[in-house]
């Protein structure tokens, strides 16, 4: 986008008015986002095994645009990073792409939930709407992300601000966890079957989305002092040289890595396919499930930047950690030491509740350690590349989550879940077309998951639980090692910035 200078104003340092109508008006905003990205990343694999007869060579071409699409994704944010940086309009270098992105990304979202095609049909459209979801997302994901850098450099401002923003993604996201298995799956499902509930459920959020958004778009200001500085060329090598020029930045992306490998497992399709293989297919368990799961998120986010006041990150990390051993080792210890009735479930639960409270306890010591290197990259190279380092956080949760998609994908193939859920498919199917009715459905559906054995359930159990743990036992120690950048060394950047300026 051209820079017209007789139609943009440059605004500089943000009022204390503004900031106090930022720190609200941010994170309202992404409320709707992550009910579309919980939708979209966390149940379109199970909307595809519940609702397609799949053979395994279906299955490992889903696995593979899966696969693809995401690392194309990855390594479509930085570039979009370096061209949100070189955005020039009236309403900044956000804005406009916050806009398209958003209203882009909820036709597709709409189109992938509500397209009837089986066989390979369905695999050519599932691959073209993948793709096409990972470039609009990427828009507003990386536009949205980007702005909190400019929306303050004081550390402790930034913790609020990253804080109340997590916690509304964490509620949008936490209420779509909670609604969407409610509405689709089991005797709840909107119209009796799957396909039609997901179908009306994407229409439902992809307009909640943009909506919700423009409290975004129109109550923030940021800091628009870039607009007087030449934007930089769009370059790979750019991309490149601001990620191997800031050794704290670079560390930062294999940490970042390893806890997105271990934070999006058992959200990505497997910790449902899990909970209804065990427990029976209703999707009111596995909305408590991931409900009271994440709930106990929201009350660290509320209480982190009290946390944060007390404790240093490498601490709070240390003590979190030991919460969410606890965690896995109590989920561990109820799938393979208890039968599978309620008591099980509600161990089960308690134990993902902590095991949440120490990874998002990490997410967001690494989201503020990966914003941190902004001024770590003024200090060093003279430039702040906020939306090209804030573009870090979604690559790699992106490569994060096709590792996943690997995982989850190559488990179901050595357990053989597809021969349960191509089964359950087919019932669901016939509910849709009024062949059968949704009570003869829900009672062969039954006998297919009592049909299920132990070492399906069980092996299901160890991989969501041992990965993540091993994931986050390695960013925990690389972090410990080489991260630098802790609050009094930040603190002594930004007083010397302060002073260069002067």
């Amino acid at each position: 986008m051209s820079k017209n200078k007789e139609d943009i104003k440059t605004t500089g340092t943000i009022t204390p008015e503004q900031a106090k109508r930022n720190m609200w008006c941010y994170p309202l905003g992404t409320f709707g986002r992550d009910m579309i990205y919980s939708l979209f990343t966390n149940f379109i694999l199970v909307y595809v095994l519940f609702t397609r007869n799949l053979t395994a060579a279906q299955l490992m071409a889903i696995t593979g645009i899966m696969i693809g699409a995401r690392v194309f994704d990855a390594l479509n944010d930085p570039l979009m990073g370096n061209i949100i940086e070189r955005t020039r309009t009236r309403w900044g270098k956000y804005k406009p792409w916050l806009v398209i992105g958003a209203l882009t990304t909820s036709v597709v979202v709409y189109l992938a939930f509500n397209v009837k095609l089986q066989g390979w049909a369905f695999i050519w459209f599932f691959g073209i709407i993948y793709f096409s979801y990972s470039i609009t997302y990427t828009m507003q994901d990386i536009s949205y992300w980007g702005m909190i850098p400019a929306l303050s450099r004081d550390s402790g401002t930034r913790d609020k601000l990253t804080a109340m923003t997590n916690l509304c993604a964490g509620i949008g996201g936490g209420l779509a966890g909670l609604v969407i298995p409610m509405f689709t799956t089991g005797s709840g499902a909107i119209g009796g079957n799957a396909q039609t509930a997901y179908g009306v459920v994407a229409l439902v959020v992809v307009i909640l989305g943009p909506l919700l958004l423009c409290i975004t778009i129109f109550g923030v200001r940021e800091d628009r002092s870039y607009m007087d500085i030449t934007p930089p060329p769009i370059s790979f090598k750019k991309i490149v040289s601001t990620i191997t020029n800031n050794d704290q930045l670079s560390w930062m992306c294999v940490i970042f890595l390893l806890h997105q490998i271990g934070a999006d497992l058992i959200v990505g399709g497997i910790g449902s396919t899990y909970i209804y293989f065990t427990y029976g297919y209703r999707g009111g368990l596995y909305s408590l499930f991931s409900t009271i799961g994440l709930s106990a998120s929201g009350i660290l986010l509320i209480a982190y930047p009290w946390l944060a006041s007390r404790w240093s990150r490498k601490t709070l990390m240390k003590g979190f950690g030991g919460i969410m051993i606890v965690g896995f080792a109590m989920m561990i210890g109820a799938g393979h030491l208890m039968p599978a009735e309620m008591p099980s479930f509600w161990v089960t639960t308690v134990g993902y509740m902590l095991a949440q409270l120490g990874m998002n306890c990490y997410y967001m010591i690494m989201m503020l350690s990966v914003f941190n290197t902004v001024e770590y990259n003024e200090l060093k190279n003279g430039t702040r590349d906020e939306a090209i380092i804030a573009s870090i956080r979604p690559f790699f949760t992106k490569m994060g989550g096709a590792l996943c998609v690997l995982l989850t994908s190559a488990s179901y193939l050595i357990f053989g879940v597809t021969n349960y859920t191509n089964q359950i498919s087919s019932l669901e199917q016939a509910a849709n077309m009024g062949t059968i009715t949704e009570a003869e459905k829900l009672a062969q559906i039954d006998q297919v998951i009592a049909s299920v054995g132990s070492a399906q359930t069980h092996g299901i159990l160890l991989v969501m639980c041992l990965i993540p743990l091993v994931m986050m036992i390695g960013a925990y120690l690389l972090y410990k090692k080489h991260y630098i950048l802790d609050e009094a060394e930040y603190d002594r950047i930004v007083k010397e910035l302060a002073s260069r300026e002067q």
